[in-house]
């Protein structure tokens, strides 16, 4: 699944999207934002596959919100305007499309998208490097069940195990696949493989540990089995 973020000042550019992308059964709507500064705000706490960003918006432009994007997701431009073209290109956005968007063409920015991620992912490494003590040590996806802030350092689960690391939340999670894991609290990510049950409140793991949801990380629980 492609959790994607519309992001356009026009209600009606929303509901054209959503309804085109009803029929692409593995794009997941994450949410929506009607200008980049909500935009960026989301992207602080959620992690999102695909934005589909407009241009023209106020305060803040789609380019200027790219630039501001340490490490940005996927993107496909939707604009009323041709000439952003070449600045949304050389920011390597995987496709620029022009409004109205015809259920045709959104198909063909979103096979340039899923060609783009296979890409992505088949040199993506599967394993992440972190700082335990004085060294250096390698921690494979997989075996990572849960991921808990901790003062100033974090705890990384593996299973009954755990390992203390020095590293910030948010770095370890730009580290992190976002098909695999997602961050479901200010304190909290965890592997989606590992997930046995959810409720409205917490996220329950193999071995039966609940997880509480922070309010403001609620829609990640559409994205869970």
């Amino acid at each position: 699944m492609y959790r994607t973020l519309i992001i356009d000042d026009e209600p009606l550019a929303h509901e054209v999207l959503q309804h085109h992308l009803q029929r692409h059964r593995d794009i997941e709507i994450a949410g929506h934002c009607y200008n980049a500064t909500q935009a960026l705000s989301y992207l602080a706490n959620q992690q999102v596959d695909l934005l589909l960003l407009d241009i023209n918006m106020p305060a803040l432009s789609g380019i200027e919100l790219l630039k501001v994007l340490s490490k940005p997701p996927l993107v496909i431009i939707i604009s009323a305007y041709q000439e952003y073209a070449i600045q949304g290109f050389e920011l390597d956005v995987a496709d620029y499309l022009l409004k109205p968007v015809s259920f045709e063409r959104l198909s063909q920015a979103l096979t340039k998208v899923r060609k783009r991620s296979d890409e992505q992912h088949s040199v993506m490494p599967s394993f992440i490097v972190l700082k335990v003590d004085r060294e250096r040590r390698k921690f494979n996806f997989d075996d990572i069940s849960l991921i808990e802030a901790y003062g100033n350092y974090l705890k990384v689960w593996q299973g009954e195990q755990v390992t203390l690391v020095s590293s910030t939340l948010k770095q370890c999670l730009q580290q992190l696949p976002a098909q695999h894991f997602v961050q479901i609290h200010k304190s909290f990510v965890i592997n989606k493989n590992g997930v046995c049950a959810v409720d409205n409140e917490h996220v329950f793991l193999a071995g039966g540990k609940a997880i509480k949801v922070g309010k403001s990380f609620k829609a990640c629980l559409l994205s869970l089995p």
